[in-house]
């Protein structure tokens, strides 16, 4: 891509400091942050989980953007945007939001540590709420970077269902890869779920089954660049990318230690 990036949006799975701080939700916090300060404009989304205290976060409902129903499994669910903002950031938060998927307590397991039957489901509305916000918003991202197994639907849909839309047409995507793959089923209907407006099976045809890995490989397949963004990412996933050919940014610690890793990946966007 010539260096005419000038907006860059950011799918994630988590955001310090509606969760605990962790690895991806530190990047989710800072890293939006470091590239509107290198001039650039930005807009982060991640999932309205439950144990996000709306009142201490000033999370409220966005009514202009709310009000579209998203099918999956043959049942219409509402899409609920809400927003908050950083104000040491000066950078706003949306929130994807459904009661059925996102009301409970925990993130991705209940109590009993158990991975939850629907996550496939939510990573489905997570992708799909995503796209269709921003298309109602008529912001035109250069760069769409997905951080977090739950943003890894994202990539297919974009390429395929959304590739003709004026808003989308010309956007790359980057694909950050952690130690958070599932090893789980995402469901036996993961794959027919995902399916709608003209996407066909052969589509995904690079899936071998329905955990995490095979998650991240789709994501890839429908990826212009992959940062590797943990020391232990799953090595089927990086032979798989290596294999594809795909530009890389290899995994560093000095560089997010020191925080450095902003320029490298700003760079790594005016690459594409």
């Amino acid at each position: 891509m010539e260096d005419s990036v000038k907006r860059i949006l950011f799918v994630n799975s988590e955001i310090y400091p509606y969760l605990p701080e962790t690895e991806i939700s530190s990047i989710g916090r800072y890293l939006p942050q470091g590239i509107q300060e290198r001039k650039k404009e930005i807009r982060s989304f991640m999932p309205r989980y439950g144990c996000i205290n709306e009142r201490k976060n000033q999370l409220h409902e966005v009514i202009r953007l709310s009000g579209m129903n998203i099918i999956i499994s043959d049942v219409d669910r509402p899409l609920i945007i809400k927003v908050a903002s950083i104000s040491a950031a000066r950078m706003q938060v949306y929130f994807i939001d459904n009661e059925d998927y996102f009301k409970r307590k925990s993130v991705f397991t209940d109590a009993d540590g158990k991975f939850f039957e629907d996550n496939g489901e939510r990573a489905i509305f997570f992708a799909r709420g995503v796209l269709e916000t921003v298309k109602k918003l008529r912001w035109i991202p250069d760069v769409i970077h997905c951080q977090g197994w739950i943003s890894q639907v994202l990539p297919l849909y974009l390429k395929k269902v959304y590739k003709d839309d004026p808003i989308f047409a010309k956007s790359k995507v980057v694909l950050s890869l952690y130690n958070d793959t599932p090893e789980e089923s995402l469901g036996a209907d993961f794959c027919q779920n995902i399916l709608f407006n003209g996407l066909k099976p052969e589509d995904l045809a690079v899936m071998e089954g329905t955990d995490g890995i095979n998650l991240a490989k789709l994501a890839a397949e429908y990826s212009d660049g992959v940062i590797v963004a943990s020391p232990d990412v799953k090595p089927e996933i990086l032979d798989f990318c290596e294999k594809k050919g795909l530009p890389m940014l290899p995994y560093s610690a000095a560089a997010l230690k020191d925080g450095s890793y902003v320029v490298e990946y700003d760079n790594f966007y005016d690459q594409l």
